[in-house]
């Protein structure tokens, strides 16, 4: 009987664990769907300039969708932390949908002139304030969900689905390239991917609206719940904040920079075909994946500083080498194993962000605790890393954004070097066992 239940509740644990990630990648489909089609559609929405500079207007407009994620992650974190993960989750996948559909709808530049670039605009803004929301919320929902011990594997599965929202639109992009021609994916193939996604959040939708809530949530006390989700609660907790803003600052810039950049720079700079570029993000991204819960397991026996920290230094030394060889490299293949290289440092980060941060934080301010940092720092890092990228090409000082990386990571490397194991000081196993007496 007791093997049963236990049988019983590790199905239930993993039936929630998936109808939260599987949001969470439709989510992130949507998101990288537009840096990964930006080749194709800036000329629709910039049509005057130069290539560089048609990816610098969809670029900014990338950053711009960042500026939302911070107002995102509060609106969503209070709420998740008044009414439930799960509400909060529903919400941001309706929001999500909506902005994929009116990227998909909107005509070009040359049928609607300005008003092109700015509903382009304000759909990437509803798609930030989404996703603001989604990240927090996700990363509580998944920690609080898994079982003790296992709370890095279990919320690894938020960057694998992260990343296997990019690895689905890359896949898309290039089942695309092979049936369509490069005229028709300029004119109007791109808009099927953002169609998908839309169509696919519905689906989600339906999905989460079936999810347990967590216990952690359910089992709040009334004088927690009056507290819930708000910025002065969370403000008595400033070393917590302040560790979530260091230990993402360098983890936000280096996942854009190779997840995310190296895309273009692969085409702009090595000068690589797309179609090739595509295929190698899409093999890279499938490890990069793989490696994520193999990550959050070993963290879970010998802790999270230690990943942390060999990203902090593996980052901080190896990064310029491997853009100065890239820009070099002739091989297709040379370049896939530079990209490879740099996601495996990533994933020390990647794998157990989540976790970190969620047990820094009590349950009533967990969601907007993770989110609300979180989110100030990637709009100011993460979300500008293309962006200077492409500005510092433009200018003709491209390698001074390869230091730029390696100095973002230096200083979080900082900041694990004197952060306490969070594994062992964590919010959520100090109430469960608080419950229990």
């Amino acid at each position: 009987m007791i093997q049963s239940d236990g049988r019983a509740n590790k199905r239930r644990i993993t039936g929630n664990i998936f109808k939260g990630s599987v949001g969470n990648l439709i989510e992130w489909y949507d998101w990288y769907v537009y840096s990964a089609f930006a080749v194709y559609f800036s000329s629709e929405f910039f049509p005057e300039g130069d290539p560089t500079s048609q990816l610098l207007n969809t670029a900014a407009i990338f950053a711009v969708g960042f500026l939302m994620r911070p107002i995102g992650s509060l609106l969503m974190g209070r709420y998740a932390d008044r009414h439930g993960r799960r509400a909060a989750l529903t919400l941001s996948i309706t929001v999500m949908a909506s902005g994929s559909l009116i990227i998909a709808c909107t005509p070009s530049y040359n049928s609607i002139g300005i008003m092109a670039p700015i509903i382009l605009v304000i759909a990437r803004l509803l798609q930030g304030l989404s996703l603001g929301g989604e990240y927090g919320t996700s990363a509580t929902y998944l920690s609080e969900m898994a079982s003790s011990g296992r709370r890095g594997f279990y919320s690894s599965f938020q960057y694998v689905t992260l990343v296997a929202g990019q690895m689905v639109a890359l896949g898309v992009q290039i089942i695309l390239q092979q049936v369509l021609s490069e005229s028709d994916m300029y004119s109007w193939g791109w808009r099927i991917p953002f169609v998908i996604g839309a169509m696919g959040a519905l689906a989600v939708l339906w999905l989460r609206r079936t999810m347990d809530e967590s216990e952690q949530f359910t089992k709040m006390d009334s004088k927690s719940k009056e507290s819930a989700g708000s910025v002065r609660t969370l403000m008595k907790h400033p070393k917590a904040v302040l560790t979530v803003v260091g230990l993402t600052l360098g983890g936000t810039v280096a996942f854009y920079t190779y997840t995310t950049y190296l895309q273009k720079f692969m085409v702009n700079t090595v000068g690589l075909e797309k179609e090739v570029v595509s295929w190698i993000n899409f093999i890279a991204l499938l490890i990069f994946v793989v490696l994520q819960p193999l990550a959050g397991m070993v963290s879970d026996k010998i802790g999270r500083r230690p990943l942390l920290m060999t990203f902090g230094i593996l980052g901080t030394l190896l990064t310029v080498p491997i853009f100065m060889i890239m820009e070099q490299a002739t091989s297709s293949f040379v370049a896939f194993l530079l990209m490879m290289l740099g996601l495996i440092i990533v994933t020390g980060y990647t794998s157990i962000n989540a976790i970190v941060k969620a047990e820094l934080f009590p349950t009533e301010i967990r969601a907007l605790g993770v989110g609300l940092p979180y989110a100030l720092t990637v709009a100011v890092f993460g979300g500008t890393a293309e962006f200077i990228a492409l500005w510092l090409k433009n200018i003709g000082y491209e390698s001074l954004f390869y230091y730029y990386v390696a100095g973002c990571i230096a200083v979080s490397f900082l900041v694990y070097w004197r952060m306490a194991e969070s594994s062992k000081v964590s919010q959520i196993e100090a109430e469960l066992e608080s419950a229990k007496r």
